[in-house]
């Protein structure tokens, strides 16, 4: 395959999943995320490896343009690396969790390509902090891609990101990751502030 005809492929595949996500899902995660704002509620956005980095933007976005307390453990790697070291990685993101005191009014919001796989030892540190945010009674949102893993069998609002070349999940899931939040950050829903470049197309 010659360049050119990778970045084609690649762009056709952004243009076939973007036309395939489920928009009724998006706007039902509007709903979602806005009811946990109503009550006071926090999001807690946890990803791995690229996921972490995306995780880490999407925080600041919905604290700052949604108005809605959000945290991700990846962003304090002292505390991250302390745990992993003390505890164990399996357990990095659960004891995270308790510690930040995570209730039934927050969300926890996954940011992963496979949703974590506790059979094939895959993103396990994910499967068991759902397994602790359901125990809570906790809201649990995803955008994950593949078949979605351990978090689509348990989130109250997953949105998978379409298998449309088995060559590119994971860049594909990663840069849709950013279109989906991005989408949600600047919903009239859930909007309260202009991102800059838009608060000043007037002046």
């Amino acid at each position: 395959m010659k360049n050119i005809d990778y970045i084609d492929s690649y762009l056709y595949s952004v243009e076939q999943i973007a036309k395939t996500l489920d928009r009724k899902l998006i706007e039902k995660a509007a709903e979602m995320i806005l009811a946990v704002r109503n009550n006071n509620g926090r999001l807690f956005i946890l990803g791995v490896g690229g996921s972490a980095g995306n995780a880490g933007h999407a925080v600041n976005d919905f604290r700052k343009l949604v108005g809605i307390e959000s945290y991700a453990p990846t962003d304090n790697v002292s505390e991250l690396t302390a745990r992993t070291n003390d505890d164990g990685w399996d357990s990095v993101f659960v004891n995270w969790l308790k510690g930040s005191r995570l209730n039934s009014k927050d969300c926890v919001f996954i940011i992963s390509v496979g949703g974590g796989n506790e059979e094939k030892n895959i993103s396990t540190n994910i499967v068991v902090a759902l397994k602790y945010a359901k125990k809570i009674g906790s809201k649990i949102f995803g955008i994950v891609g593949k078949d979605g893993g351990y978090t689509a069998k348990v989130a109250d609002v997953a949105i998978i990101i379409p298998t449309v070349n088995g060559d590119m999940v994971t860049p594909l899931t990663e840069s849709f990751h950013a279109v989906v939040w991005h989408i949600l950050v600047s919903h009239p829903t859930l909007k309260v502030q202009e991102a800059k470049w838009e608060s000043l197309k007037n002046k």
